[in-house]
């Protein structure tokens, strides 16, 4: 029953994106490769979470993320001592076991980025990308660097480009760098949720953009208009650089925790109130009413779909930490339990940059760069997280499909 309703749900959304755009000329044009890109994800999702293989592949890019993580711990048990000790008597701080090690991975991006590994491998996938999603090579290319460097990097390797950009070429980039997430925080992701489905997200997500912009902001490039830029780098040493990522990092880690401390409070005052005010019904359950409609259309049972609401609905009114914290025991209310159905849609749905908070990352990196497209960005600011969003949707029913 639940592959029926998948199906459904996949249909829908799928409509949802194509109703604010309804033009049925790009569609016939667009469709072929919305086809194909379904289908690869299909036999994607299939091989990563169903074979042998992919699941040894998956386990062991876990277990190397786990790997690193220990090392990160020897920097931050050297810095704070015994309260990043795990087997010290007490947990350790969430800041601690799953922030701080961002900085250590940062650290590690720099350094593929210095060596050229980085550049080669978003260059190659790149093309490859562009073959299945019928998208120009610029579009492909900050599509792979948006889900390394994260959404907002990805915008300074196309700096130069930015002037000559149509809101529409513009929509997708930035439509692409809310859908994936930073490598830099991925090991962070697989400290909160399930690894497979972190990584099963990843990939979804990366074709789902395309599918969802060519139905709700479909275009065509001219053979002038589909170039690509080489980044510019920048003369300096290999210390140079490596301070540099490890100050990035804690920016990160430090901002992300700064977004924890102010959501999760203000979610708990809103909580209050309405809780007050409806006679014990807080706002995440109202939330979860809400969104379980579209919880059940990604194949959640439906006994499951107000939980499983309250989190999706979290993450788009905070941010994909708050929403993971559910799965932790660092959750205000206590670990959610969920069935393995609906923690692999669920998990899968929170993996991406898809809410509110992003825009103003997003239109701010543009801004910094080039001020008109950062306020054009602000503009279609609401449409920007409605088809982010549906890009989770997607990959959430492929996993429930598939699970």
């Amino acid at each position: 029953m639940h592959i029926l309703i998948g199906l459904v749900g996949l249909v829908v959304f799928l409509a949802l994106a194509f109703l604010p755009s309804r033009d049925l000329r790009l569609l016939r044009v667009k469709a072929p490769y919305i086809g194909l890109m379904l289908v690869v994800q299909f036999l994607l999702g299939l091989v990563m979470l169903k074979t042998s293989l992919g699941q040894s592949a998956v386990n062991g890019l876990a277990d190397g993320f786990g790997k690193l993580l220990e090392y990160a711990g020897d920097g931050t048990a050297f810095v704070f001592g015994s309260l990043a000790d795990p087997d010290a008597e007490g947990n350790v701080p969430f800041l601690l076991s799953v922030l701080m090690p961002i900085i250590f991975v940062s650290a590690l991006i720099g350094i593929l980025q210095y060596l050229r590994v980085l550049p080669l491998i978003v260059k190659y996938l790149g093309i490859v990308l562009s073959k299945v999603t019928g998208a120009g090579r610029l579009e492909s290319f900050n599509a792979v660097s948006a889900a390394i460097l994260g959404q907002s990097e990805s915008f300074i390797a196309i700096k130069t480009l930015l002037p000559t950009l149509t809101p529409k070429r513009l929509y997708m980039l930035s439509a692409s760098a809310m859908s994936t997430v930073s490598m830099s925080i991925v090991g962070a992701y697989m400290t909160m949720i399930e690894p497979r489905y972190v990584v099963a997200a990843i990939v979804l997500n990366l074709f789902g953009g395309f599918i969802v912009v060519w139905l709700l902001n479909p275009y065509e490039l001219t053979p002038e208009e589909d170039v690509v830029v080489t980044p510019e780098r920048k003369k300096r040493s290999f210390f140079e650089m490596l301070g540099e990522y490890i100050l990035d990092g804690a920016k990160i880690a430090v901002t992300v925790a700064a977004m924890l401390i102010g959501f999760v409070a203000l979610i708990a005052l809103i909580n209050g109130l309405v809780s007050g005010l409806t006679g014990g019904t807080s706002f995440q359950e109202l939330l979860g009413y809400v969104f379980a409609p579209f919880a059940f259309l990604t194949g959640v049972p439906w006994d499951e779909c107000v939980d499983a609401g309250q989190i999706m609905a979290t993450k788009l009114v905070s941010n994909e930490f708050v929403a993971m914290l559910a799965f932790t025991d660092a959750n205000p209310g206590g670990k959610v339990e969920l069935g393995e159905r609906a923690t692999a849609i669920v998990q899968t749905f929170l993996v991406s940059f898809a809410n509110f908070s992003s825009i103003g990352i997003i239109a701010g990196a543009v801004k910094s760069l080039s001020p008109p497209h950062g306020d054009q960005i602000a503009r279609f600011g609401l449409k920007l997280v409605y088809g982010a969003t549906l890009v989770s949707f997607i990959s959430a029913t492929i996993v429930g499909l598939i699970s």
